[in-house]
């Protein structure tokens, strides 16, 4: 288990490696169309960052991107392929996939996007329709 608060992550192939630093602002798991077919799986485990909480360490020319639309800045290495983190400019916050920070105790606080889920679960955490209210969403809870 880490105890400084830096956690290190890096893409599939290790051409693209960077530190988070800190705390992320919040976890979770986001049930959207668009992070499922992204990450090529039913439910999508994220961790919110401050972008000043992110440094690229290594590999920063290895960097892809892409948006789909103004509200997700998705990012790749271009070497591998690997899915590192998605910028969302209008919260001003960058999620890093969970999977990508393994020594970050993943502790989801809510479910986004619950609406479009394709796989329910029943862990008792907050589910909501889009987002919470904080974020720009409905705030409209969903039940499990």
């Amino acid at each position: 288990m880490n105890t400084d608060n830096t956690y290190q992550g890096s893409c599939f192939c290790g051409a693209v490696q960077f530190i988070a630093s800190g705390e992320p602002e919040a976890m979770g798991y986001c049930h959207c169309e668009s992070c499922r077919h992204w990450s090529a799986s039913p439910v999508n485990a994220f961790t919110l960052w401050k972008p000043s909480a992110i440094e690229i360490t290594k590999g920063a020319e290895q960097i892809g991107s892409y948006n789909k639309t103004d509200q997700s800045y998705r990012k790749w290495c271009k070497q591998c392929g690997g899915h590192l983190m998605t910028e969302h400019p209008g919260m001003g916050l960058t999620d890093i996939y969970a999977a990508l920070l393994p020594e970050l105790a993943h502790e989801p606080g809510v479910h986004v996007h619950y609406q479009e889920t394709a796989l329910h679960i029943y862990d008792g955490v907050p589910k909501f329709r889009d987002a919470p209210a904080e974020i720009g969403g409905s705030g409209i809870s969903v039940a499990e």
